[in-house]
């Protein structure tokens, strides 16, 4: 006779899943050690640079932050979906140069440059994105190409066209004041007055974070970067997804090379060599992993702060700002070794 299955154990009898603590969860966000980092570097200069200590000051870290922290956003969302931009830096000053040179020499609106400069921006993203797409070559080769390629049309078409390094003044130029009003203006809060470039950058950062946490591109990104294989397997569309990353790094690099246009009416055409590495350094102390899968906006905006704080910190208290490139290798090393260990630590508390 056969032996009547055994019943269901209640519902009360089944244990639930142990639940990860609070301080688990904490650990286990991407931004928590850049936060401690910002903390602490926020207390040291306050402590030994009394300059530090003015709302003016304060402004002024803001503004360096932002100017690193808006390619930093994009950089940010790019290294989590497992990709690097090497052209990022000359590219910003691509994007200035052609909307400086095209509206002086054709005398245009300087809003036909600004849309100009932003088509070629584009072109630049894409052209990165679907080489590495196709190809399969790693995007740190790409873009490096990229970079000497933009580096050289920086310099050879702006002494073609000028004669010097520099594009001319395009202050007088027609539509100028209305794009700095746009890209460079200063805004008074009331307690404290900011360059309008703060306010884009702590927007950036918001749109990105929604991005990355609320919206189904998020999943896709983490996904293209955690896995490509399993993304593709589960119908993620990756090429779509790098190629989208690497032109909004593009579209970032273009609103920070009107900035710097419309902010000092000229631009020297060898700007921005070097500046990839602190976006992606701002990236990595704020919880971004170079091997991908792991991030988030937030980080890379306090990547930035702290690059900000250290810059004008480092002035304030009268120190040889030379030592700044060591704090940059310094951080770089300490923020790898961190994220990882947090990361691993958090994975294994419940």
């Amino acid at each position: 006779m056969a032996t009547p299955p055994s019943a269901a154990p209640p519902s009360s009898a089944v244990q639930a899943r142990p639940q990860r603590s609070v301080v688990s969860r904490l650990l286990a966000r991407p931004e928590i050690g850049a936060l401690a980092a910002a903390i602490a570097i926020f207390v040291f200069f306050y402590a030994v640079a009394a300059p530090f200590r003015s709302l003016p000051a304060f402004a002024t870290v803001l503004y360096a932050s932002s100017t690193i922290g808006i390619v930093a956003v994009g950089v940010a969302l790019l290294m989590i979906g497992g990709e690097f931009d090497l052209s990022s830096g000359v590219a910003v000053t691509t994007s200035a140069l052609a909307a400086a040179m095209l509206t002086y020499q054709l005398s245009l609106n300087m809003w036909v440059g600004v849309l100009f400069s932003l088509a070629v921006a584009l072109v630049i993203g894409f052209v990165n994105g679907y080489l590495v797409v196709r190809t399969g070559i790693p995007s740190f080769l790409i873009t490096l190409s990229t970079f000497f390629v933009l580096q050289g049309v920086n310099l050879g078409v702006t002494k073609i066209v000028t004669g010097t390094v520099a594009t001319p003044n395009v202050s007088d130029i027609d539509g100028f004041d209305s794009a700095r009003a746009v890209f460079a203006s200063d805004i008074d809060l009331g307690f404290i007055t900011v360059k309008i470039t703060v306010l884009w950058w702590l927007l950036f950062v918001a749109v990105a974070s929604w991005l990355l946490l609320r919206a189904r591109a998020g999943n896709w990104i983490f996904a293209a970067g955690g896995n490509q294989a399993s993304a593709r397997a589960v119908g993620v569309p990756v090429p779509k997804v790098k190629i989208g990353l690497f032109m909004g790094v593009a579209f970032l690099a273009w609103f920070l090379g009107m900035h710097l246009l419309f902010n000092f009416s000229s631009v020297q055409s060898g700007l921005g060599v070097g500046n990839e590495f602190i976006y992606i350094i701002a990236a990595v102390v704020g919880g971004a992993l170079l091997t991908g899968g792991y991030g988030s906006a937030v980080g890379s905006a306090l990547g930035a702060f702290i690059f900000g704080m250290t810059t004008q910190g480092i002035v304030f208290a009268g120190w040889d700002p030379n030592w700044f490139r060591t704090f940059l290798g310094v951080m770089l090393l300490l923020a790898v070794l961190v994220n990882l260990y947090v990361k691993n630590y958090a994975s294994r508390r419940k």
